[in-house]
């Protein structure tokens, strides 16, 4: 099992490097998890951040890259709802990376 320390604070991570308990997340958690695959947040990648968690919040899934666009766009508007801008902020796989880094679970139909 791979494990997060934040503050003297053992995170427990799944195999992927997903949260295993949603609860631990907080904004010190994203900032480790993001430098584990080599990001660092800026503004940007926060907006990002907070509109995949009310996703969630709001449809209790996390929102593979189709829904994750397309809530992007409706959300912050059309330049941001745009893979190209959401591929330099999260390089790959976009709403994979964003939702590991938000605390939220691997969503069901990425690759």
């Amino acid at each position: 099992m791979n494990t997060l320390m934040i503050s003297e604070h053992v995170i427990p991570l799944d195999k992927e490097g997903y949260l295993q308990n949603l609860n631990d997340w907080n904004p010190d958690v994203a900032v480790a998890l993001a430098q584990m695959i080599g990001i660092t947040l800026i503004p940007a990648h926060w907006e990002i951040l907070n509109a995949i968690r009310n996703f969630y919040q709001s449809y209790d899934l996390s929102p593979s890259q189709r829904p994750f666009v397309k809530y992007i766009a409706n959300t912050l508007g059309a330049e941001k709802g745009r893979s190209i801008y959401l591929m330099k902020l999260f390089p790959e796989s976009p709403a994979k990376l964003a939702a590991r880094i938000a605390g939220l679970p691997r969503p069901s139909n990425c690759f």
